[in-house]
């Protein structure tokens, strides 16, 4: 394509001929990018668009925000640097006017149990000091009122200089934290079933433990106990002395020597606690989180009622609310009990935190408190609460880098991020932004379009200029950005109906609910209007319910589409009858790994206190295989060759001929029907977008024989092309006969449905009502709720 036609000749770039008001990019290579030069103007907001794996993360994230982090931290000392990530310098020419790169991107948070919305945003910090200032009685510091500081008390030595002697003396020392003694701050307490974790009637020598992964020869663990000599490993367990109880069960850490090995021995309900509880119970392979579900019952604190917090930091008040009380309203509200507040002697701080409290509300999140775990929050609403932190900042002249900011966001929210791209902008800064909806992509100041396809069909731009030039410009973005759905003239009729009755998770207020079986509903509403409280709090995990949404796939860097799906399997096996080998020889992490790499493809150097570097293995130029596997073939393809295969390639390779392989193609056909064609079979898991991971998961559950399905936001990250392509595969699912159940703000969605279900009227305690259940047509009609006047909009656009 000319360069004529890539750019929009009538909206020439601000200021283009001054090189500091551009972030130039020469000759990138990342990923798909097929030597990508281009010029974006700095202190405007340039929107990204483009299909599904077009490129356009490879651009915005792996080249220029990438590399700005990368130069940035090259600027400490190398002592620091090594507490920093490793962050390989981008394939690219040249890289100029780069200014500091804040990501703002949909990664979850952290799971810790001990992080919530507000200690992730300082607001807690905040909070503290007012207490501490303003609160009766006054029971110390900030840190009095911090349920992560425990109160403790000891003496201990202190040595000083004085006139040249040395002088020790043993003073006392008291710390005042805020922290529930009983709960230790995390709000629950466990009860451990001991009958799950061994069977008495064993001895640890015939194998008593029944926790995964503890087997009678484990070195760390079962011969550590059997070994120590607190007890006799050789007797039942239920025959133990009640010493040998004691320290079977609860003994503190103490050095113990094995086979002349030393090792650290600990009693097992600690032990537990440490390896299972202390952990993230999301993250946890299923197994292992069955066995947490089975084996243990947690319950809310009795003595500080799930607060997380001491009787004393709870007994400071001002007026009638302590901390604890602030924290669990909801944020809307609590910014203006803030408000109501005159305090002359910390009137800076009531500012601050009215400002913070206020960004909350104006960027859609009201709804949340403070004491909401992070690791609860949705990926969008992940990312709106990072940004809270940057809406308040003096910092200019700074790239702010978004991915889909908009996910998660009804159309009614999605002005109001508008705004705040925007005001980000007028503050000096270079805003640049990934995105797929159409209300987002008219904001911009520049359009930059990926395509013209997706993989190796994509990786170039196919346009540069302005909203309107994109619309005239040809490509599959600009024939798409007008796309508008019909009503159905027809819906299904369902075959019966799933009832809910009483649901009150989190702010439902009681719903009684028939969800049809046998047709596509769509539940829609506001964001915090209660939707996925509703559908993965009373339907998901009944039987014969498949719920697929966009938590991570857990699995190393190791794991790609072809191991998640078992399509590597059939694969394996293909080759191993062709060649008449084994088929672990295909399998890069097992016996056919490359030695050199063990199977990686790259080669990882710690370089002590310096950043660590990846470089592409010299003995397997990156294949991950040996180089004597590589010399076996199956259709005239090496195994390294089909993992380097996109879905759609390998679908028409395993379609016919020599290398037909029906097992292979039928999920490949899975992968393509789910839109995630332009995959690499090979492709690390931790690379894919939160949209991709739930595609993958619905292909690998379409095999699968649930009745129901579960989709949370199926059109996150999907082109405005592709949402066709998406509707099509929820008919195929339905006339399957599936009952299909999404969760969606898309209105292409809601046209389609054949039932919806709106809660409502708004968010948090505003929310959690029915406001409508019925056909599309009819709540276009009713127009009474927002769903319905923004769906009424668009179907008539």
């Amino acid at each position: 394509m000319s360069k004529a036609t890539r750019k929009d000749a009538q909206s020439p770039a601000p200021h283009a001929a001054d090189s500091h008001e551009l972030i130039r990019v020469h000759g990138a290579r990342v990923n798909n990018l097929k030597d990508v030069s281009i010029e974006l103007p700095k202190r405007r907001l340039t929107v990204f668009t483009g299909v599904s794996g077009s490129g356009k993360s490879s651009l915005v994230f792996n080249t220029i925000a990438a590399e700005s982090q990368r130069l940035i931290n090259e600027t400490y000392s190398a002592f620091l640097q090594g507490f920093m990530p490793t962050l390989a310098r981008p394939e690219v020419d040249v890289l100029e006017g780069l200014t500091t790169a804040i990501i703002v991107d949909q990664q979850r948070m952290g799971s810790d149990p001990r992080s919530t919305v507000g200690t992730a945003t300082d607001v807690n910090a905040m909070l503290r000091i007012l207490f501490s200032r303003l609160g009766k009685p006054h029971i110390g510091s900030p840190q009095a009122f911090s349920f992560n500081v425990a109160s403790i008390s000891g003496a201990g030595a202190v040595t000083m200089e004085r006139a040249g002697r040395t002088i020790k003396e043993r003073r006392s020392f008291s710390v005042t934290g805020g922290m529930c003694p009983r709960c230790e701050g995390r709000g629950t307490i466990n009860d451990i079933d001991l009958g799950q974790l061994y069977d008495d009637s064993k001895s640890i020598a015939e194998g008593a433990f029944t926790i995964p992964g503890w087997k009678s020869d484990s070195w760390w663990t079962v011969r550590t106990y059997a070994e120590s000599g607190f007890l006799d490993p050789n007797k039942p367990i239920r025959k133990f002395t009640k010493k040998e109880m004691q320290d079977f069960l609860y003994r503190e850490p103490t050095k113990v020597k094995v086979e002349g090995v030393n090792l650290t021995y600990e009693g097992l309900i600690p032990k537990i606690q440490k390896s299972f509880l202390s952990k993230d119970k999301e993250s946890m392979q299923p197994h292992i989180r069955a066995f947490v579900e089975r084996a243990v019952t947690f319950t809310t604190c009795p003595d500080c009622d799930g607060t997380r917090l001491s009787e004393t930091a709870r007994s400071s008040k001002i007026g009638r609310m302590n901390i604890a009380d602030a924290c669990a309203m909801q944020i809307s509200d609590l910014a203006e009990w803030v408000r109501e507040l005159d305090e002359p002697s910390v009137a800076p701080l009531l500012k601050a935190l009215h400002d913070t409290l206020d960004s909350f509300v104006e960027i859609g999140l009201g709804y949340l408190s403070l004491d909401r775990p992070t690791g609860t929050l949705s990926g969008g609403e992940a990312q709106r609460t990072k940004m809270i932190r940057h809406l308040g900042s003096s910092l200019t002249d700074v790239t702010y880098v978004f991915d889909e900011p908009t996910i998660g966001l009804h159309p009614h929210d999605i002005q109001r991020m508008n705004n705040l791209l925007q005001r980000l902008r007028d503050k000096g800064n270079t805003v640049l932004v990934v995105e797929h909806k159409p209300e987002a992509i008219a904001i911009a100041d520049h359009v930059v379009d990926l395509g013209p396809g997706a993989g190796t069909k994509g990786g170039e731009v196919v346009f540069e200029g302005t909203v309107e030039g994109l619309r005239a410009g040809g490509t599959l973005t600009g024939q798409h950005l007008d796309d508008r759905a019909s009503l159905k003239p027809s819906v299904r009729k369902p075959s019966g109906a799933l009832e809910v009755r009483g649901a009150d998770t989190h702010n439902l207020q009681g719903i009684d609910v028939n969800i049809p079986l046998g047709v596509l509903v769509a539940v829609t509403g506001v964001a915090g209007s209660g939707k996925s409280s509703l559908i993965h709090g009373s339907v998901s995990g009944q039987d014969g319910v498949v719920a697929v949404d966009q938590t991570p796939i857990r699995g190393s860097r190791r794991s790609n589409p072809a191991t998640y799906t078992g399509l590597l399997e059939p694969i394996r096996k293909a080759f191993a009858k062709a060649n008449g080998v084994k088929p672990a020889l295909f399998s890069a992490n097992s016996e056919g790994a490359c030695p050199n790499c063990n199977g990686a493809g790259v080669i990882y150097t710690d370089l002590a206190m310096m950043a660590g570097i990846e470089t592409t293995c010299e003995e397997c130029e990156g294949k991950r295989f040996q180089a004597s596997v590589l010399e076996h073939h199956f259709g005239g393809k090496d195994i390294s060759e089909v993992l380097a295969m996109s879905v759609a390639e390998a679908e028409e390779f395993f379609a016919e001929g020599e290398a037909r392989l029906p097992a292979a193609h039928k999920i490949l056909d899975r992968l393509v029907d789910v839109g995630l064609g332009y995959l690499r079979l090979g492709q690390p898991l931790t690379t894919l977008s939160g949209g991709e991971r739930q595609r993958l998961k619905l292909a690998t559950h379409m095999a699968e024989k649930g009745g129901v399905y579960v989709l949370d936001e199926p059109t996150t990250g999907l082109h405005l092309a592709d949402v066709e392509q998406l509707l099509g595969l929820l008919d195929r699912l339905v006339d399957a006969g599936k009952s299909v159940i999404v969760i969606e703000h898309h209105q292409a969605v809601m046209a389609h449905a054949d039932w919806i279900i709106d809660l409502g009227p708004g968010a948090g305690h505003d929310g959690g009502r029915l406001v409508f259940e019925g056909t599309p047509a009819d709540l276009v009609a009713a127009r009474a709720t927002l769903t319905g006047e923004h769906l009424a909009d668009y179907v008539r656009s």
